[in-house]
């Protein structure tokens, strides 16, 4: 039987006392007694197993249970949820056996967790591995979110949607259908997977839809992920490309400058590929190209006006109207100006006008000339510079072969080595002269196809060998000059600045002379006599022998025509400006 006294002396209303005393004794005289009943529960009393209490009452923040034992039970209060019904005395409950000390009357219970022990012992009866659940998400934790389905179940966060958001804190709060993916019953522990489920929901979606794509239908979908080539747009089960160069026939940086996540667009099927599932996808397509006009409409010769879009070392890209763009080549960009980079004349935004050189309308291009806006100074060149006419000019560049004279901007003249003096041989312009000089030059030749004129120096001056060196220099004339060079044919004489003559070995001396360092050294100054001057060629030939041959002869008695002749490539450069050999004078013409 209950002792009445000992539950009095724990209660303070005398009816719940009664309530609660009678059904004690009634469950009591059931079981056969109180005695009976302590003695079949006290192989229950051991730490993790589950008990059902009775509700005795409250203290503090406390609810005291009579669990079958000598001593009362605690659950504390904060274990009961708001919506849960209040632990009224008498009312059963089901609770998990945290500590226990009998003789120390301490029995520490958790409602709780005993709640959570039969939730999960309900879920394991009634799920198993591939099932669908759906609950809340609680809360995000290391590597994923937590998800209610009557017990907390991990969801990893690599597995909540099939690309990985941005925040998988997002979802706290939502409700979401999960497949599970493992049970571990040891360890009370279920893994479920939100991506598992939308793929298998996709790949039903997905052939369903691939059977009934159709090209150049127009279908809508979400754009669901962009990237720099392009956007993937969801199309109800399976995800199809829309490239960057279909989404507009005009000019564009990155796709996200026409489209954003989450945005409906209609787009057009561009091409289906069932054996590797892949769409593509058209935008610009659902209009007519501006390129089935462009022949008619920018015919070649066509004066147009343009804005400039991009500019490239090669050349500037005009566009002409949104999805027309035309190629400025750098070389069509002047007539005259040397342009090392586009950016010189052009910047994107400029306004410019232009001209339609060609079409290429299968690979949508189009060739534009900036110049030809303009006339081209050099259909006037001929007339303005004639052959002979004097012009006044500056150095713009210096080379071993000449020297390039700008004559107005962008029309250089060639002045050759060959041309800058009569008399001295000239191996590199610069010895004559400098970048930023002024020159007067006269006008040799004009070629406007190949756009070339060639100048003269020495033109505007007589030529020596006209008049003054066949004075001054007569067959027969001894003369003193000094050794400039020795070749294995002969010795280079000079008689006077900028002029030589040729001392061949066969006149070195009355006997055969094998090498001319036998007679003369370089530096030596030495006696010749002029054995002639041909003025054609500008060559002065000498001896040093005593005797004078008859006129037409060799002081050997041979034809002067027959003398050992010096190879011509030997004695004279070409219009290169190389020399292989000394001249017999300094003039290297042709």
């Amino acid at each position: 039987m209950v002792d009445r006294n000992l539950i009095r002396e724990f209660s303070v209303d005398d009816d719940e006392l009664e309530a609660t005393f009678a059904t004690i004794t009634a469950e009591s005289e059931e079981t056969g007694g109180l005695d009976t009943l302590y003695d079949e529960s006290s192989r229950s009393f051991e730490s993790g197993n589950i008990l059902t209490g009775i509700v005795l009452r409250r203290e503090g923040d406390d609810i005291l249970l009579d669990v079958g034992c000598k001593s009362e039970g605690i659950v504390p209060f904060s274990e009961w949820e708001e919506g849960d019904e209040d632990p009224v005395p008498g009312a059963k409950i089901e609770v998990l056996l945290e500590e226990f000390d009998d003789e120390q009357g301490v029995i520490l219970l958790s409602r709780r967790k005993a709640k959570r022990i039969r939730d999960w012992e309900k879920i394991i009866s009634t799920h198993n591995e591939g099932d669908v659940v759906s609950g809340t998400v609680q809360r995000k934790i290391k590597g994923g979110l937590l998800v209610d389905i009557g017990v907390n179940v991990f969801l990893p966060a690599s597995q909540v949607d099939i690309r990985r958001p941005a925040d998988i804190g997002d979802y706290i709060g939502r409700n979401v259908e999960c497949v599970i993916l493992k049970i571990d019953e040891a360890r009370r522990n279920i893994v479920v997977s939100r991506r598992k489920l939308i793929e298998d929901q996709r790949e039903k979606l997905k052939k369903a839809l691939l059977s009934e794509l159709k090209v150049k239908e127009l279908r809508k979908g979400v754009v669901k992920n962009i990237a720099d080539f392009g956007a993937f747009v969801d199309l109800g089960g399976i995800d199809g490309l829309l490239h960057i160069t279909d989404m507009s026939y005009g000019r564009i940086s990155h796709p996200s400058e026409m489209v954003k996540i989450d945005d409906e667009i209609e787009v057009m099927i561009l091409a289906v590929d069932l054996e590797r599932e892949k769409i593509a996808l058209g935008l610009k397509q659902k209009q007519p190209s501006p390129w089935d006009m462009v022949e008619s409409k920018y015919s070649v010769g066509t004066r147009v006006k343009g804005e400039v879009v991009n500019v490239m070392t090669y050349g500037a890209f005009v566009r002409l109207e949104q999805g027309i763009e035309g190629l400025v080549h750098i070389s069509e960009m002047s007539w005259t100006k040397r342009v090392n980079h586009p950016s010189e004349l052009v910047q994107i935004g400029d306004q410019v006008e232009v001209v339609v050189l060609g079409i290429n309308k299968e690979k949508q291009e189009i060739s534009l000339g900036m110049k030809q806006t303009t006339p081209n100074p050099w259909d006037q060149v001929a007339e303005k510079y004639p052959v002979g006419a004097v012009i006044d000019g500056t150095v713009r560049n210096l080379t071993n072969y000449g020297a390039f004279i700008e004559i107005e901007e962008g029309i250089d003249g060639l002045l050759h080595v060959s041309d800058m003096s009569w008399t001295r041989k000239i191996s590199h312009a610069s010895e004559m002269l400098q970048k930023g000089d002024k020159i007067r030059c006269q006008v040799l030749s004009v070629d406007q196809q190949r756009k070339r004129i060639a100048l003269g120096l020495k033109q505007l001056a007589q030529d020596p060998w006209e008049t003054e060196i066949p004075a001054k220099y007569h067959p027969g004339t001894v003369v003193t000059g000094t050794v400039t060079k020795l070749t294995n044919f002969g010795v280079f004489v000079q008689l006077e600045s900028n002029l030589e003559g040729l001392l061949h070995i066969s006149e070195l001396a009355e006997h055969k002379v094998e090498n001319p360092e036998q007679i003369v050294k370089v530096g030596d100054s030495i006696e010749v006599r002029i054995l002639r001057v041909d003025t054609a060629d500008r060559k002065i030939g000498l001896s040093r022998k005593l005797s004078v041959p008859p006129e037409g002869e060799t002081e050997d008695g041979s034809s002067a025509e027959a003398a050992p002749a010096v190879p011509r490539e030997e004695l004279k450069g070409g219009r290169d400006g190389g020399q292989s050999g000394p001249l017999f004078s300094l003039e290297g013409t042709e």
